[in-house]
């Protein structure tokens, strides 16, 4: 028999979900939880092997319970039901620990089976979110700039024509330090003179375009 605890702060919600599973011959409700604290104290006193979890609950949220349970049962698989959908909430869930996450409007048969996967072990995911996860991880990282601050105020400074002894008293700078700005500007952008410097800076973002 798979054992499962539903925990979710709606009764009617609790209800529900605890007389679709009992129908079932493999499951049986063994407990329910009005929010995340008495989710972690059903779960460590009865040992289920599924949790269905809601996220949104008063007090210790989903995602703090199912951190905390994960990680005291291992034995024990978190499910998420919920009707959050955002990258967040995803993103949360899964790092908490969850071996599945599913909407509140999943049918009755994919619910069933998906509590039969996850007691199993296996990863559970509805459709959207599935996608969700997949074009988060397909994302390109946001970009981050290799020029410094003050590099990039010589650069300006080099793109509206300045030359190095006129940079330095517009920065405050002596020349020499221009120079060796310059010169680790170079290094980053892989050029070797000042106009290839400000026409690669240009095309990485680095700089505003004329």
């Amino acid at each position: 028999m798979i054992r499962v605890l539903v925990a979710d702060d709606h009764p009617i919600v609790r209800s529900g979900l605890t007389g679709l599973l009992d129908e079932e011959d493999d499951m049986t409700i063994v407990g329910e939880a009005a929010d995340g604290t008495e989710a972690v104290a059903r779960a460590t006193a009865l040992r289920p092997d599924v949790v269905l979890m809601d996220l949104r609950m008063p007090g210790l949220d989903g995602v703090g319970a199912t951190q905390q349970i994960t990680a005291s049962l291992p034995s024990t698989r978190v499910l998420v039901l919920t009707t959050y959908d955002t990258d967040d909430d995803i993103v949360r869930a899964v790092e908490a620990g969850a071996t599945g996450y599913l909407l509140k409007d999943t049918p009755r048969t994919l619910l069933v089976d998906a509590v039969r996967a996850a007691a199993r072990g296996e990863t559970v995911l509805a459709p959207p979110i599935a996608a969700k996860l997949v074009s988060r991880l397909r994302a390109p990282a946001p970009s981050v700039s290799p020029l410094t601050p003050r590099e990039v105020d010589v650069l300006r400074a080099v793109a509206r024509g300045l030359t190095n002894a006129e940079i330095g008293r517009a920065l405050f700078i002596g020349e020499a330090t221009v120079k060796t700005h310059l010169l680790r500007v170079f290094a980053k952008l892989e050029v070797d003179d000042r106009t290839r410097a400000v026409t690669a800076a240009m095309e990485r973002g680095l700089l505003p375009g004329p």
